[in-house]
């Protein structure tokens, strides 16, 4: 006898064991050797982290996919493991061996270090796997992979040899985002933009060798200049002082008339406090309309600055080191053109200095020679480390590069082409704009833990990239006898002597940015580069689901690295693109906000089934998820209704029977109910083979609540509680039939509750042959039944309808109210005759007649073509009820045009969040929802809206 509720805590940990036991999620089943395979590989979370809300999501939407084609017979594979994570990591065990008060990784040395880090992968990294287990996810366990494990550390070292022998990887000099504190270069996705206030400081350039020119002052209403000023100077405006040490120009748009004679004249301005003369350039990267149109050009030390410097061929200054300090003393490109004398001293001064502290320096030098113009209050975005808080900077340094644009050009092609699908369509858009103008990416960290770039330089500075040291060695000999360093007989002698050889060659000390080996995780995790089976069978992977923000990082470098290394064929067929999880009012989640819900809080709450059905009821195409925790709590009273569905049709002998044909039955509620599963497996069918999760977790929820548990065991009851033996029985077989192929259908979504009923409902039945998990999935056809649905269909509109118009008209709800049908069909005077007594039941009727025409102070409704008739003159005060209704849908338009205020407003929609803007927008939706339902009243009484 099933409890009285279902504890998901009890349960589900024991069911996840049974799972693992059976072998259930394992992929090459010796059963389906002949089946088609399915193969999803898991965006491998970081070894460091925990299961946040956007995981939840991810791998509930993989699980569903993946538990629905096991059940539809496929050999699938949900390839599961994890990244390295290489700053993560590193500051996880730098942050231990400082709380340990242990020597830190520097006095450590590298290969303690690693051993170190190894160590803390074996003993505390993984814990998400853990964790998504608790979530229900039936990835193939035992074929989890790491990043750094054997296999895929081979794949890497294969992969970055042959790209650099095919000139696809090179070394060289251009800016990165630099992380002092780190000291290592990161990817743009490792770097936050945070908004501060700060100032604008206005310099005054002076012009060169007594140039002067004429700049406007006075403008005119058409915006024309009529009155000018002599100067001998330019005024440039930047946020980061410290930095004007390094410029190497000044730039102007072509266009602006302010400075084509400068620009024509080849004038020069002379950089203050280091006297370098430096060129005015005319580019386009300078705005006209803001400040003075003129702008300082740092090519060491800004993005944008770095191409301009580019295309003038323009000298590239660094004045920071590693630490973000000011290296100016020795710094031959800063001393070169720059004037010795006093302004130069005070300079040097600041050598060793933070940048924080030489900008105010910088500030006081130039305010002392009155070259500041002006100083604004100034708001702009700043970029931060996500994990070290620090101001990133861009830093020119030398750093290993892959030549993207050129692996770009298959991969926009294969999309393009239609090999491989973006769900939804518009994030096509979001790929191709990043990879038409994709830039060199820099594959080179700072680090210690990671892939150690397999390049060795020579004596002379050649580099040798090979996949070992023994073949680096080998390189490096035959290139040193070929150059006149050594002899061929010490070459000899080297080769066979380790200890001699020794300071031949040094190893790049640089590892690998983590998204390089989770470039080649479609195949890498399948054994590439060996020639295996599971490759073979499962490549290319079926689908990839992911978020957004990866669109760059990993999804469009899996493609380049998959059709490059894969015979030109895609990692995967589609690309589903789920939306963001944000709180209840659809502000994105935060830890500075205090508004982070922990997933793992909610299964211990209401049940991993309640967490995954709401996330995926809420996972609509091209919308953010807005999660309340009453939602959660609500799909886990849905889990309630159904164990209680259950535990009724227990209670009244529904019990499998294995001769039980659902083709034969004979009553209309069982044709009916049959019908309606059949529909409803054909909608969630549909659905999520189509992606669209939000729809199949709808139609399964309303099949189940509505249909199942609301109307047909509604329906059943007077049959379990009558005298008709035979048709006690078929309505018995068809509940429990229905109701296996409902756990069958909710399965994906639900698979700890599912399981369960699986087990448990079997008594005084027919034996399981499998673990639901390994079920075959409903595929029910020939049960179509337009008859029954005809009949049962009209009790049921009609009900709900009366039920409606209660609602509406504010009927007391203990009133018994009586029906009329206006000139009835005789189908449907037979219909009422079968069902009176639960027509007057449910719709709290005093009875049912029939007229011709419908009485005097009746509400009417139309059902499926048959008009009813609902007398309430007496039972309600029609004109009282007509007047509040106007009331109401007065109200609801004034809703709705405070709405259109705001959201015609243009300053409201620059400056309000997102989640403000959306938040009006559902207020909107949700007060015309209500001014239909008015009008729809009034029309019943008669009454134009």
């Amino acid at each position: 006898m099933l409890d009285n509720r279902f504890d998901p805590a009890a349960v589900e940990d024991r069911i996840y064991q049974a799972w693992v036991e059976a072998g259930a999620f394992k992929a090459g089943r010796p059963e389906r050797v002949d089946a088609e395979p399915y193969c999803i590989v898991i965006p491998p979370p970081n070894v460091t982290g925990s299961l946040h809300m956007g995981h939840a999501l991810n791998n509930t939407l993989q699980d569903i996919l993946c538990r629905f084609e096991r059940m539809r017979g496929k050999d699938v594979l949900w390839q599961v493991g994890t990244d390295h994570a290489g700053i993560a990591t590193q500051m996880v065990v730098e942050r231990q061996l400082a709380e340990r008060q242990l020597p830190g990784r520097r006095e450590m040395g590298r290969e303690a270090f690693v051993e170190r880090v190894w160590t803390w992968k074996e003993e505390s990294g993984g814990t998400i796997i853990n964790q998504l287990k608790k979530l229900g996810a039936s990835c193939d366990w035992s074929r989890e992979r790491f990043t750094m494990d054997e296999g895929l550390s081979r794949a890497v070292l294969k992969v970055f040899v042959r790209l650099y022998k095919e000139g696809l990887i090179y070394k060289d000099k251009r800016l990165v985002n630099w992380d002092p504190k780190f000291q290592s270069a990161i990817s743009d996705l490792e770097v936050l933009q945070v908004e501060m206030k700060g100032h604008l400081w206005h310099f005054r350039y002076p012009l060169a060798d007594g140039v002067t020119y004429e700049h406007p002052i006075a403008f005119d209403e058409n915006g024309l200049p009529y009155e000018f000023e002599t100067r001998d100077y330019i005024v440039v405006a930047t946020t980061r002082p410290e930095t004007m040490l390094g410029d190497t120009a000044v730039a102007v748009h072509p266009e602006d008339p302010r400075y084509q004679g400068l620009v024509a004249a080849k004038a020069k301005v002379r950089l203050p406090l280091v006297g370098r003369l430096i060129p005015i350039v005319a580019d386009e990267y300078s705005d006209p309309t803001k400040g003075t149109g003129a702008v300082k050009i740092t090519p060491a030390h800004d993005f944008n600055d770095f191409e301009v410097g580019r295309r003038h061929d323009l000298a590239m200054i660094n004045v920071l080191d590693a630490e973000a300090r000011m290296t100016l003393a020795g710094n031959a490109d800063f001393l070169e053109g720059a004037q010795a004398g006093a302004d130069l001293d005070a300079v040097l001064a600041l050598d060793g200095q933070s940048r924080e502290a030489a900008r105010k320096a910088v500030i006081a030098l130039m305010e002392e020679r009155g070259l500041v113009d002006k100083i604004e209050p100034h708001t702009n975005m700043v970029p931060h480390g996500d994990r070290s808080n620090v101001v990133i900077e861009p830093w020119l340094t030398d750093q290993w590069y892959v030549d993207a644009h050129t692996l770009a050009q298959p991969a926009l092609a294969a999309v393009r082409e239609g090999r491989t699908n973006f769900v939804p369509k518009n994030w096509e858009k979001t790929y191709f704009e990043w990879l038409e103008n994709i830039q060199p990416w820099c594959v080179s960290r700072q680090l210690w833990w990671g892939h150690q770039i397999p390049a060795w330089y020579g004596p002379d500075g050649t580099v040798f990239v090979e996949e070992t040291e023994e073949e680096a060695v080998a390189a490096a000999l035959a290139h040193c006898v070929q150059a006149g360093i050594i002899t061929d007989a010490e070459a000899q002698e080297l080769a066979v002597d380790a200890d001699k050889r020794a300071n031949l060659i040094t190893r790049d000390e640089d590892v690998l940015d983590t998204w390089f080996s989770s470039a080649l995780w479609p195949f890498s995790t399948l054994g590439w580069p060996d020639e295996t089976p599971e490759l073979k069978r499962y490549y290319p992977t079926s689908v990839l689901i992911t978020g957004f923000d990866i669109i760059f990082f990993w999804v469009a470098r899996m493609m380049m690295m998959g059709l490059h290394f894969m015979d030109d064929v895609v990692p995967f067929k589609d690309v589903y693109i789920h939306a963001l999880v944000r709180d209840e009012k659809g502000a994105k989640m935060s830890k500075s906000k205090g508004n982070v819900i922990d997933p793992l809080d909610l299964v211990e709450k209401y049940g991993a089934d309640a967490l995954r059905f709401t996330l995926a009821a809420m996972a609509a195409q091209g919308r953010d998820i807005k999660l309340a925790t009453s939602r959660v709590e609500g799909y886990r009273n849905f889990a309630t209704k159904l164990w209680n569905a259950a535990r009724f049709a227990e209670m009244n002998g529904c019990g499998r029977d294995a001769a039980f044909d659902p083709r034969k039955v004979e009553s209309t509620l069982a044709r009916w109910i049959l019908g309606e599963t059949q529909k409803a497996g054909e909608e969630i069918t549909e659905a999520i083979g189509a992606y669209r999760f939000n729809e199949a977790a709808g139609a399964a929820y309303r099949f189940v609540w509505n249909i199942f548990c609301d109307w047909y065991l509604e329906l059943a009851k007077p049959v379990f509680t009558g005298v008709d033996e035979a048709l006690k029985a078929e309505t018995r077989a068809t509940t429990a039939f229905v109701l296996d192929e409902i756990l069958k259908l909710l399965h994906p979504f639900m698979p700890f509750l599912t399981e369960e009923l699986w087990a448990r409902t079997v008594e005084g039945g027919v034996p399981r042959t499998s673990l639901l998990a390994l079920a075959p999935w409903s595929t029910l056809d020939g049960l179509e039944a337009p008859h029954a649905e005809g009949e049962i269909g009209w009790v049921i509109d009609l009900i709900a309808e009366i039920r409606s118009v209660r609602a509406e008209m504010n009927v007391p709800a203990g009133a018994q109210i009586p029906l009329v049908l206006v000139a009835a069909r005789q189908a449907t005077v037979d219909r009422v005759t079968v069902w009176n007594d639960v027509l007057v039941r449910l719709a709290r009727l005093s009875g049912i007649s029939f007229a011709e025409d419908a009485p005097a102070g009746s509400v009417q409704l139309v059902v499926r073509g048959e008009t009813a008739a609902l007398p309430l003159a007496g039972v309600i005060d029609m004109e009282a009820e007509a007047a509040r209704l106007g009331k109401e849908l007065a109200k609801a338009a004034d809703d709705i045009a405070k709405v259109d205020a705001k959201l015609g407003n243009a300053d409201f929609i620059k400056r309000a969040p997102e989640e403000v803007i959306e938040e009006q927008r559902e207020r909107r939706e949700t007060a015309q929802a209500r001014a239909e339902k008015i009008r729809e009243a009034l029309a019943r009484l008669g009454k134009a809206a």
